[in-house]
């Protein structure tokens, strides 16, 4: 499993404005790559991007050696890329059970489906408790880790997991960075987009920083940690 994204040179606008403006960065298999910006940054567009909902106009996106820039949605999941919304986004009125299995919707196989069920409820056991339960009457945490686990449901082999800690408690915020780094320990590549600095660092092998729709920085937690600019931007 590798799961390597390169991004080069990509432009992507909303109407005739561009949001990205010439981002290149590279998320090696395997780690786990953070992206930071303060909103409006270009962050959620650049995901966007990434998975075929609002196509660059200019630049490539390589996953794995295929360029999949301008490929259906559907077939950038099926390639192996999977994404954990912001704000969770779980389906309030089916069971646990049904919002993973909708993660799991291209296989076709009952027995594999069955399988990952399985792995994901051994991961979660608090879910394997629920699992008749509605998504909709859990707490945040619960409907994060059913966020989680539905995008772990067609085992990619790259994960986008858009602002995990948005509106959790610090508690939660913690135990969903912990899941996240098992989640990379698994082999899954995790490209993680955040505003929560210290947490984001803390478990990450590499990142960049976005602003105004360009990369200002990058390097590993250590050394992003310690530029002026970084610092003053996400530090105080």
């Amino acid at each position: 499993m590798s799961g390597t994204l390169e991004i080069d040179s990509v432009y992507t606008a909303y109407d005739k404005a561009d949001v990205l403006q010439g981002v290149s960065l590279k998320v090696e298999g395997g780690t786990i790559t953070c992206l930071l910006g303060s909103n409006g940054s270009g962050k959620t567009t650049l995901v966007r991007s990434i998975l075929g909902l609002t196509p660059p106009r200019a630049g490539r996106i390589v996953f794995d050696g295929t360029d999949i820039t301008h490929l259906p949605t559907h077939r950038i999941i099926a390639a192996g890329i999977a994404c954990i919304p912001e704000g969770r986004k779980v389906f309030p009125k089916l069971t646990v059970e049904e919002n993973l299995r909708v993660g799991g919707y291209q296989e076709r196989s009952d027995k594999v489906t069955s399988t990952r069920l399985a792995e994901i409820l051994q991961v979660f056991p608090r879910l394997a408790e629920r699992r008749r339960q509605l998504a909709g009457t859990m707490s945040g945490g619960e409907q994060a880790m059913v966020s989680i686990g539905r995008g772990l449901m067609c085992a990619p082999k790259l994960l986008l997991v858009d602002e995990p800690s948005l509106g959790l408690s610090p508690r939660l915020v913690k135990e969903n960075f912990n899941i996240i780094r098992r989640i990379s320990e698994r082999g899954i590549t995790v490209l993680l987009v955040e505003q929560n600095v210290h947490q984001t660092l803390a478990i990450s092998h590499h990142g960049f920083v976005l602003s105004k729709g360009r990369v200002a920085a990058s390097g590993t937690p250590a050394e992003l940690a310690s530029r002026q600019d970084v610092r003053e931007a996400y530090f105080g």
